[in-house]
């Protein structure tokens, strides 16, 4: 499995246009519901929100996952927003967040979806890596970068 299979052109936005963490998590279920991968996007967003209460998923070093598992998702996918100045996201490290990664799966997806979760955040983990991804200019570059380091 690799992250490359959940992740499409039409699921990246270079420049979140949100500057707060609900409206930056709307935006991403935005590019998954016209891509067709959500079949309620309000109650995709309820269910995110609702993960978001037990705990927050900025996981620091200015990286969020957002994710959630419901019967309105229609396969396990993976949504990339970037915010270059920063949206507040009540990160562990206390830290603004500029990079965001929602992953949608459906409820039966339990492995698959924890597998896509363990995998990003081991990518994750790497300063140079999340240094790519900011400095990446082009959607197709972002999938290029995640590919490579996948390898």
């Amino acid at each position: 499995m690799e992250l490359t299979e959940f992740i499409s052109p039409q699921l990246i936005k270079l420049e979140l246009q949100s500057s707060k963490k609900v409206d930056a998590i709307k935006e991403l279920i935005d590019l998954l519901d016209r891509a067709g991968y959500v079949t309620d996007a309000d109650a995709f967003l309820k269910s995110v929100l609702e993960r978001e209460k037990v705990g927050s998923t900025g996981i620091g070093k200015g990286i969020a996952i957002p994710h959630s598992r419901t019967a309105t998702v229609r396969e396990v996918v993976v949504a990339i927003g970037r915010a270059p100045a920063g949206i507040e996201f009540d990160a562990l490290d206390n830290k603004s967040v500029q990079l965001i990664f929602l992953i949608a799966a459906p409820v039966e997806s339990g492995g698959l979806y924890l597998k896509a979760l363990a995998r990003l955040s081991r990518l994750l983990r790497y300063q140079e890596f999340r240094n790519e991804l900011m400095a990446a200019k082009t959607v197709e570059e972002v999938i290029k970068i995640i590919s490579a380091e996948e390898k």
